[in-house]
């Protein structure tokens, strides 16, 4: 069984490839007009973050500091409620800063680094992370790309935006923290049998990661990431070949994959149809947001509704609760589920993240009246 582990979880994971392969030839034989400019619908800058970023995580998650700062952290934190409570908050507010997809590349491998050191639902703290960083990402303007589009495209100013926010995000984080006993049992955390098992630890890897985070993101932001992508890969290609080696590559063919299914999707002349009458639906634009991207993720959802609706603070708060239920509605999911690498870890996170969807939007329904 130990042997099939690694390819359980590839297959399990790769369901979602499949489908989006699958997904693409009837779109093609729908729009044969729409191949030549398939790579146009591409977001080559997300697609190099991306590549980037899973080059750093690694470094950082090989160097074994993460394993060791795991270590650390259990030595004063003894219960998995309150360790589960902890990485929430944790998640969440960094979300808000750094966005959500970076959140996850930090928290998430410091997170792996505690199987070596505790007996732990791995898996489910991560399910938790990806909610926790949909939930905090939602407070700020820059939190995720959905909110960053809106409020650029929006009149309103970068207060403005959070003020309007700021009750769905502190909301959605308090649902979270609520949830947390029913996941997590109180019991102390049983220490595994590390004996001859700390990590080793390599100090030039981790300063090479740190080193490279920060003029990476900015370089990243100033949209030149494909170019920072590259110089950070050759880097490790010259330093650290070994870290290439254990990177997902195929997360960003998933991602190639799913911008083009998306971007042919949203031309469907039916689709289009159907949003131009999202007014009319019980709970209007919001209630379009939180369903639509369901199907094709928040941000394209929240780029393709506004062009239909004013109402700013409806929309964003529809694709924010909308990042919660199926896998696909945000990309940060998808990105916390590969960087896991467990069996089995789709349907428990549907188990957690379909509920979560629920609680959230009756949450927005009962906030949005009361704050204008």
């Amino acid at each position: 069984m130990t042997l099939l582990r690694p390819l359980l979880t590839r297959v399990s994971e790769d369901v979602l490839l499949v489908a989006l392969l699958l997904a693409l030839a009837p779109l093609l034989l729908w729009m044969p007009d729409q191949i030549g400019t398939l790579h146009r619908l591409v977001d080559w800058k997300t697609i190099g973050a991306l590549a980037g970023l899973l080059v750093l995580s690694r470094g950082l998650e090989d160097s074994g500091y993460l394993a060791h700062a795991g270590r650390r952290l259990l030595a004063h934190i003894h219960g998995e409620r309150a360790l589960a409570a902890l990485l929430v908050l944790f998640a969440a507010g960094l979300s808000a800063v750094v966005t959500n997809d970076v959140a996850l590349f930090i928290v998430v491998p410091l997170t792996l680094g505690l199987r070596a050191v505790a007996h732990l639902p791995i898996g489910r703290l991560v399910i938790f992370e990806a909610l926790a960083v949909n939930a905090g990402s939602t407070l700020s303007p820059v939190g995720n790309p959905q909110n960053l589009f809106l409020w650029q495209s929006s009149p309103l100013g970068f207060f403005e935006f959070t003020l309007a926010m700021l009750p769905l995000g502190l909301g959605l984080v308090a649902l979270l923290l609520v949830t947390i006993p029913f996941a997590f049992p109180p019991a102390r955390i049983a220490a595994a049998d590390t004996a001859g098992m700390a990590p080793t630890l390599e100090r030039g890897l981790l300063w090479l990661s740190l080193a490279c985070y920060v003029p990476f993101l900015v370089l990243a932001d100033l949209g030149h990431s494909a170019a920072a992508a590259l110089t950070v890969i050759a880097l490790y290609l010259f330093l650290y070949r070994r870290v290439l080696g254990g990177v997902d590559w195929l997360l960003l063919g998933v991602f190639v994959l799913m911008f083009i299914d998306l971007g042919l999707v949203a031309r469907l002349p039916l689709l289009r149809e159907l949003a131009a009458g999202i007014e009319h639906l019980p709970g209007g634009v919001f209630t379009a947001a939180v369903l639509l991207s369901q199907g094709v993720s928040n941000v394209p959802a929240a780029i393709f509704l506004a062009g239909f609706t004013d109402d700013v603070r409806a929309l964003a708060w529809g694709v924010s609760v909308g990042g919660f239920g199926l896998a696909i509605g945000s990309l940060a999911n998808l990105i916390a589920l590969r960087l896991a690498r467990e069996p089995g870890l789709w349907r428990e996170f549907h188990a957690w993240s379909v509920p979560a969807l629920v609680a959230g939007a009756t949450l927005a329904a009962v906030l949005m009246p009361l704050w204008r």
